[in-house]
């Protein structure tokens, strides 16, 4: 994930994006909750794409967050299951 995609799905949990982190698991429902609200607005404002690409010639080749995401919930999801907090950096 590029930076500036990490730093805004951490924005959305209520993370920092500093050097270093750590999401507890307790922290983990709603961090998931959160990352799932974002994608549902963001996919709000967007319009349906074959009535984009049909009226505009828009290309299609763009990442949704909802893409963009994936792999931190299912980091989320496992980490939850197993226990495990998420940490990064030093």
């Amino acid at each position: 994930m590029l930076e500036p995609h990490g730093r805004h799905l951490l924005t959305i949990i209520g993370k920092t994006p500093d050097p270093a982190g750590i999401i507890l698991v307790a922290q983990m429902p709603s961090a998931l909750a959160a990352i799932d609200a974002a994608i549902l607005a963001a996919e709000a404002k967007q319009p349906d794409e074959a009535d984009t690409v049909r009226d505009k010639q828009v290309p299609t080749d763009t990442v949704s967050l909802r893409q963009r995401a994936l792999p931190l919930q299912e980091m989320l999801r496992r980490s939850a299951e197993a226990g495990k907090d998420v940490v990064w950096g030093a």
